[in-house]
């Protein structure tokens, strides 16, 4: 038997079949297009994510059957949702976390019930980023649609609809509408209210873990896999993330280096702190029970590299490895797509700073691995302020294969970097929950020491620390410096 977990993200879907060991026993993946109608807006079709995710489970269906999946979960996006009829027909696409359509309705909220009040309520930031004005800004301006609208769901609760059970969705995923009540644990009446939606046009909120019903013959079919698998209520792509890199003590946090850079610390309880809110950092419900996270990230991570390679030439690896092993003497901003945490920041602006007719191709490549890892760090510094200290990372993602670049993370973080042998750990994290739910494991911190385990641990080099610190002082004032600049260079014409 084996357990399945399936995350669906932003431009693809993954589903990897484990053993009770955490051994990956099947994969597969496949990817679908971001739709943009118009500046600024950024959709999914649903109706093409459900299909490329069937055939993403019917091909690890295929390769399973002697080890037939017995339950799974979903490791879902943030924020995307889509509206649908009484009978689960698609009534628009799904307006995803990057879409900026809403931003008119910040304002809004700040009027009605101000950022501090939301934060305390919800743990997340106000932004347009949030599920809530997004569906807002739907029922304002589609209000033909708004009318054949029986529910609105994120993607999470969308496949559950999709195989015949029950539409829920867990605490996690729940939590990145801004609707969420973090502490009671439960949709907030007065956030609602404020929005003027009815909870019944929402899923049902339920733990992470919990066995929402059996797939159907027509789903099973669907999908490739026998009637009667268990369906368990997965996570946010994040905190699944975080459980399968093995990420549950209260000062360890995951450090996924893909795309987008995401540190996901974990901790015993929901932190609201004016500190945390005023630098866009979030607050709430991990998928282990009584566990709380946040997210700093920065949308400019390996996606940097692969700029400069596509840009200038040579190998992802070939330019690692160019790198060398010494601090540089440049600074790089890695702004060069809108900022994450904590500015927020849509004007801001990429900058390679201290460049000499002498520089090297290998120093601007090692300043550009450093300077993705030294916004982190600022990061890290501003949760620590906030109450939230981190004393280790477990490192995931494509960026986690490079040792070169795990050794400039241990060293500019000052805290060991623990790579784990499962690398698809959203999906793993999502198989936990599975497991947990059906009985395998009794609790997530168990199927964690059954599960994950550790491929390399990179410690910091005491000299290699301070050569950074001294770095850091410096990189620490390079965007208030630049701010300005950046912002009027964001508004010059071609």
């Amino acid at each position: 038997m084996s357990l399945l977990g399936i995350d669906i993200g932003t431009t693809g879907c993954k589903a990897v079949a484990f053993d009770r060991e955490g051994k990956q026993i099947a994969s597969s993946s496949t990817e679908y297009p971001l739709l943009f109608p118009r500046a600024g807006w950024i959709e999914l079709d649903p109706e093409e994510v459900w299909k490329k995710t069937v055939r993403a489970v019917r091909s690890v269906a295929e390769a399973t059957r002697r080890d037939p999946v017995t339950a799974l979960a979903v490791s879902a996006q943030g924020e995307a949702f889509m509206p649908v009829d009484r009978t689960g027909r698609v009534l628009h696409n799904s307006i995803v976390t990057f879409d900026g359509r809403a931003e008119p309705l910040v304002s809004w909220w700040d009027r009605r019930m101000g950022r501090r009040r939301i934060f305390a309520i919800t743990g997340i930031p106000l932004s347009a980023m949030a599920t809530l004005p997004k569906i807002q800004w739907l029922r304002k301006f589609k209000p033909g649609l708004t009318r054949r609208t029986a529910r609105y769901l994120c993607f999470q609760d969308f496949f559950a609809l999709r195989a015949g059970v029950e539409p829920c969705i867990d605490f996690s995923l729940a939590a990145r509408t801004m609707g969420f009540d973090v502490s009671r644990l439960m949709w907030s009446d007065r956030i609602l209210h404020t929005a003027g939606l009815d909870q019944a046009l929402l899923a049902r909120p339920v733990p992470s873990g919990t066995v929402i019903g059996e797939l159907d013959s027509r789903a099973a079919a669907a999908l490739g896999l026998s009637r009667g698998v268990r369906v368990v209520a997965g996570g946010h792509d994040q905190p699944c993330g975080a459980l399968g890199a093995g990420v549950t003590g209260h000062d360890e946090a995951m450090y996924a280096t893909g795309t987008v850079e995401c540190i996901v610390p974990t901790f015993t309880r929901p932190l609201t702190s004016a500190g945390l809110m005023r630098n866009n950092l979030c607050v709430y419900p991990h998928i282990v029970p009584g566990k709380y996270v946040s997210l700093a990230f920065n949308f400019t991570g390996g996606s940097l590299l692969r700029w400069y390679r596509d840009t200038f030439g040579g190998s992802y690896d070939g330019l690692v490895s160019a790198s060398g092993d010494v601090p540089s003497r440049l600074l790089v901003l890695p702004h060069f797509t809108m900022t994450g945490t904590p500015y927020f920041d849509t004007r801001s602006g990429g900058v390679i700073a201290g460049l000499q007719l002498s520089t090297a191709r290998g120093e601007i490549t090692a300043a550009l691995l450093e300077g993705v890892t030294m916004e982190m760090r600022l990061n890290v510094e501003l949760l620590a302020a906030g109450g939230i200290r981190i004393r280790r990372f477990r490192a995931i993602g494509g960026g986690a294969k490079s040792p070169r670049w795990m050794q400039i993370k241990a060293d500019i973080m000052n805290r060991p970097v623990v790579v784990p042998e499962v690398t698809e750990a959203a999906c793993l994290g999502a198989a936990i929950m599975a497991g947990v739910g059906t009985g395998i494991y009794r609790s997530a911190e168990e199927a964690v020491r059954a599960t994950v385990r550790t491929a390399r641990t990179f410690r910091p080099r005491p000299s290699r620390v301070r050569r950074y610190d001294r770095l850091f002082l410096r990189y620490r004032e390079l965007f208030p410096a630049m701010q300005n600049i950046l912002h009027q260079l964001a508004h010059t014409e071609p």
